[in-house]
């Protein structure tokens, strides 16, 4: 059988102004995403006309740039301030929509060259490193505390201390970052798409790669899918619809990907600490508002509630089902054990990622005359993190059961090619 061939194309189907269209459709979606979220969290109630910015900070954390916070409160007062969190509904909203104008230009095509796909990728780089350096300068801002009446205000006012903090971008690692995450979409875009071209002398890894991306990419968004339908049924028995909104819209994937970590039996260590809270579930709250770090994980859920058990089965059945797909998608000569490698492998790296963009860290406080912290409702830390490679070796061997039983059950319906015994 003869080599494939490229099949030419004009360089206009994906030249800059299908570019142009791409990055500002993507970066739209973002800005409309992170605004309403932010507006239904109550941001737009922010002093100083400090929403746009914030919107624009958002975005810049979203792509993994890096946004430092700063505090100033007089010469006799100090604040100390600092956030890290990803909200990861605007990072998959931009995704989706960059990935799909990414790829709608290469369908229906076989095989494309090397060149042609990293000159179709540096048209989209160069534009969104723009963008980049336009959210870094714009995402900053200094807007004033309110610490409310009391003692606290009186002493405040006093000293002339009323405490200000801000934020600024820092504008070389957001651009680092932010070209790492584009990168890193355009890539992982051609490796789930089963449409997408890729050079000759690649495709001969497209039979163990595609496939098992495809599902564990899958696999991600039906538990975004799974997340949302409950955060909306959560909203109509109980109420709290503008909390609900906001959470869909900035941290839905936070808590859905948390979640499927847990049924795997990762255990995430955290503390919740003052003014800070953690959006629904409430049990998330309840189990580490603690004097000491606590562990979240399956035992600590279902100490509160039985039911939560059910991360478990939730986990077995849409894994087996991506794994079955994963299966009748391949060809009939890959063998099961394969299976279960791609599936382990393509599961333990999700969980990594998972873990690298699911961590939350805040604290905020305020000292005067430098005696420790004045509380008042200033004062407060929360912190997640997993631990990691109980979490990443957990999901691989997720990845090897489910793989090697997917395929299994694959065997009957497989029509690609001669079928191999296992």
């Amino acid at each position: 059988m003869s080599a494939p061939t490229v099949s030419a194309r004009p360089a206009a189907h994906h030249g800059w102004a299908r570019a142009v269209a791409t990055v500002l459709t993507g970066l739209a979606v973002m800005v409309l995403v992170a605004a309403f979220g932010l507006w239904a969290a109550g941001a737009a109630d922010l002093p100083d006309g400090a929403f746009p910015r914030v919107v624009v900070a958002t975005l810049v954390t979203a792509v993994g740039g890096s946004v430092e916070l700063s505090g100033n409160a007089g010469v006799l007062a100090q604040t100390r301030a600092g956030i890290t969190v990803i909200p990861l509904s605007v990072t998959l909203a931009g995704a989706l929509v960059i990935g799909a104008g990414f790829l709608r230009p290469l369908r229906h095509r076989a095989v494309a060259s090397a060149g042609e796909l990293g000159g179709w990728a540096a048209r989209i780089a160069v534009l969104w490193l723009l963008v980049l350096v336009g959210l870094a300068f714009g995402a900053r801002q200094t807007f004033a505390v309110d610490v409310g009446s009391g003692t606290l205000s009186d002493l405040t006012g006093l000293f002339d201390v009323s405490p200000r903090v801000g934020f600024t971008a820092n504008v070389p690692l957001t651009v680092l970052f932010g070209l790492l995450w584009l990168a890193g979409v355009l890539l992982l875009a051609l490796l789930v798409a089963y449409g997408a071209p890729l050079p000759a002398r690649l495709l001969r890894f497209q039979e163990s790669v595609r496939p098992a991306a495809h599902a564990t990419v899958a696999l991600l968004l039906a538990y975004v899918a799974v997340g949302l339908v409950t955060a909306l049924i959560t909203a109509a028995t109980r109420g709290h619809a503008p909390a609900t909104l906001a959470l869909i819209l900035l941290g839905l994937p936070n808590l859905a990907w948390l979640a499927l970590t847990l049924g795997m039996g990762a255990t995430w260590n955290g503390r919740v600490d003052g003014p800070f809270g953690l959006p629904m579930p409430h049990v998330l709250d309840a189990i580490l508002r603690t004097p000491d770090v606590s562990a979240l994980n399956l035992r600590s859920l279902t100490a509160h509630d039985g039911r939560w058990w059910w991360l478990v089965v939730l986990d077995a059945i849409l894994l087996l089902a991506v794994a079955f797909r994963m299966a009748v998608r391949s060809p009939a000569r890959i063998r099961l054990w394969q299976h279960a490698v791609h599936l382990a492998v393509a599961l333990a790296l999700a969980v990594l990622m998972i873990c690298l963009t699911g961590r939350v860290s805040a604290h905020y406080g305020l000292s005067l005359l430098g005696i420790g912290d004045v509380g008042g409702g200033l004062t407060g830390e929360l912190f997640l993190r997993p631990q990691l490679w109980q979490a990443v070796g957990l999901g691989a061997v997720w990845g090897l059961v489910a793989g090697f039983v997917g395929a299994l059950l694959a065997l009957p319906v497989r029509r690609r090619g001669e079928v191999e015994r296992p």
